[in-house]
């Protein structure tokens, strides 16, 4: 029997720093045009903080300012980080066209966990992070994060921190 797929693999807080720090471009596939969502809300953050926010969503045609495209193969020039906003199940078909694009990064949100997707970026020379939010993330690593949680990879609203 095969043990159940364990995301920590890709995890490591030394990836995720680089990821951050080298990142200019950013393609979100899944970013809803609809500001109560996540996705919109990590873009506008993303976006605020620098970074070329790039729509992937077939069903809208702009998105925070931004042209929204059908798919990755439709985004000209370079993608650094491929932010996954999707079922987990979808994740394989854009883990493939993330490889076939040249991407560098695949960055699937929290609960977007899928062990043929890491499997296939990871073949196609790309670095993964799975199961992390990328605005949580750049918040511990670029000092946005001003209350307990930083670098302890958890948060916590109970009294006296964590145990």
């Amino acid at each position: 029997m095969t043990p159940p797929f364990d995301p920590s693999r890709y995890q490591d807080p030394l990836t995720i720093q680089r990821v951050i720090h080298t990142a200019k471009r950013i393609a979100v596939v899944g970013l809803s045009n609809n500001p109560l969502r996540a996705s919109y809300f990590v873009g506008f953050y993303l976006k605020r903080h620098g970074y070329h926010v790039i729509p992937v969503n077939p069903r809208e045609t702009v998105i925070l300012g931004e042209p929204s495209y059908r798919s990755l193969s439709d985004v000209p020039g370079p993608i650094d980080i491929v932010n996954v906003f999707r079922a987990p199940d979808a994740l394989p078909a854009i883990a493939d066209e993330a490889v076939k694009i040249g991407a560098g990064n695949l960055w699937c949100q929290f609960t977007v966990i899928n062990e043929e997707g890491a499997r296939i970026a990871d073949a196609g020379g790309m670095s993964v992070v799975m199961d992390r939010c990328i605005k949580v993330e750049h918040a511990r690593y670029v000092g946005r994060m001003h209350w307990l949680g930083f670098n302890t990879q958890r948060i916590t609203s109970v009294r006296g921190g964590l145990q």
